[in-house]
């Protein structure tokens, strides 16, 4: 840790440390506190306020440190949301207020020319920077269900953000940045003193939205510069995986409340921690598996940012691999009563008497996989020049391929199995539909396009990377579901 990251880093945790004990004894005093509820999982009544710790030791370090200037859009709009998050602790506001103020705050970013800088279109990337925004808050949000999960989490956020940037910096523009980075991970780990397992303490909203929207901020840009058509993958894939971990946690218990006709804003206890916990881990376990995961995705997140070798895009997608893995696993846990999910309708493609659930995680996976394969098959194709040359090509191509490729896996019948009896037969047929949607996408994008310099052997590479990742990824599950069996 240089000179430049150790000093607000102290700074943040020292004044952590002084100020969650007084506000701890502000919220009891006050009566701010969680009471144990069946959509809780503490048992005990906890005091809330260790987010206005987290919140002034970051105020207060940034002035300290001299770096309140440079960072004024960044330290004003997370102090809003802060604000917005204490006055929920205290009055319990309903959702679409705190919307309404993290829409607001987000909009104040961009117009301030932060941005994703994703894509080409000013109007569409400054919609996608609110959506990035605010989506992410939310994640932080919904992820502060366990002792030390989120705090722990948003440390390791931290860390790998001024990671990336103290590697990938190349202005002055970044320096307040990796600084405040610094504060914030000295000013959670203060925290997390208090709230590692079992916790004395929560953040509370205050704490969790400032963290989720600053955080999300800081993956941003105002330098007005975004890289070449061929390096927008490694571009978004460097955040995303930094920040996989909230995404995955809110993806997963969003798609599974909807699926068993709940509604994704109440609470519950069926985030991914809590069932990794009824899977049989202690709650500490559970945790430290989450912090393992959110610390892979992250460090996998800083070298897609600064290399787009053959190596870290294939780190890239077995990680991805992985927690799709995971989601089927955990969706799997029973944490909802089956008489409150939704009868399919009469008509369907897929048959009636396999939980359509786990099929629309299927479809999900067989549509990531299909286009990380058919990306990694177009890169080892092309040298680097070459695919920046045929970069357009492939993006115009992308969407042919996986609809192409989900419409063969339907004509042979790829769906009409389960994961947990995965036979030779299975495997066969699903080679078959890998094969089928290659050839539907060949002659799709030679009719529509003319080829574009796209050869044979792309397609003969992609389908074996596909049929290898496919294959590899339903005897994994299999085996999983046997072994719970």
């Amino acid at each position: 840790m240089t000179a430049g990251v150790l000093f607000p880093f102290t700074i943040g945790l020292i004044l952590s440390v002084a100020l969650v004990p007084l506000s701890r004894r502000l919220a009891i005093q006050t009566g701010v506190v969680s009471h144990p509820r069946n959509d809780r999982w503490h048992r005990e009544v906890v005091p809330l306020f260790g987010g206005v710790a987290i919140g002034l030791a970051t105020l207060i370090g940034a002035f300290i440190t001299g770096i309140a200037d440079d960072t004024a859009v960044l330290l004003t709009t997370c102090m809003a949301i802060f604000v917005v998050g204490l006055v929920d602790d205290v009055l319990a506001l309903q959702p679409f207020t705190k919307m309404i103020g993290q829409i607001a705050m987000a909009g104040a970013v961009v117009y301030f020319d932060y941005r994703l800088y994703w894509l080409d279109s000013r109007l569409l990337d400054s919609v996608l920077t609110m959506a990035w925004l605010v989506g992410l808050t939310n994640a932080f949000n919904l992820l502060d269900n366990m002792d030390g999960l989120c705090a722990g989490t948003a440390l390791i956020v931290a860390i790998m953000l001024m990671t990336g940037l103290q590697t990938g910096a190349s202005s002055e523009f970044a320096r307040p940045e990796i600084a405040f980075l610094a504060l914030i991970a000295g000013a959670v780990s203060g925290f997390l003193v208090y709230n590692f397992p079992p916790a004395s303490i929560f953040m509370g909203d205050s704490g969790a939205l400032m963290l989720g929207f600053g955080l999300a901020m800081l993956t941003l840009s105002n330098e007005g510069v975004r890289g070449s058509r061929s390096d927008v993958i490694s571009a978004i894939a460097g955040p995303v995986f930094v920040l996989m971990l909230p995404i995955f946690d809110t993806t997963l218990v969003t798609v599974l409340r909807l699926l068993a006709g709940r509604s994704p804003a109440t609470g519950g206890r069926d985030h991914s921690s809590h069932r990794l916990v009824a899977m049989g881990l202690s709650e500490r376990a559970a945790v430290v598996v989450l912090w393992l995961l959110a610390g892979l995705g992250g460090g996998i997140g800083v070298v897609l940012r600064s290399t787009r070798d053959g190596l870290s895009l294939a780190a890239g997608a077995v990680f991805v691999l992985l927690m799709c893995v995971l989601a089927f696993v955990l969706a799997r846990v029973r944490v909802y009563d089956e008489a409150q999910v939704p009868a399919p309708s009469a008509f369907t493609l897929i048959p009636g008497d396999v939980p359509y659930k786990r099929r629309v995680f299927e479809v999900l996976v067989d549509v990531s996989l299909a286009g990380a394969a058919f990306y990694l098959a177009t890169r080892l194709q092309f040298d680097r020049q070459g695919f920046a040359a045929n970069a357009e090509n492939f993006y115009r191509s992308l969407p042919i391929v996986l609809t192409a490729q989900l419409v063969g896996f339907f004509i042979v019948g790829v769906y009409r199995g389960t994961w947990d009896h995965f036979k030779r037969k299975d495997r066969v047929t699903f080679l078959k539909g890998v094969a089928l949607g290659a050839a539907i996408s060949q002659l799709a994008i030679w009719l529509l396009y003319g080829y574009y310099n796209y050869s044979i052997s792309i397609f003969l590479i992609y389908s074996s990377l596909l049929g290898g990742l496919m294959v590899g990824a339903r005897t994994v599950v299999a085996y999983i579901e046997e072994s719970f069996d």
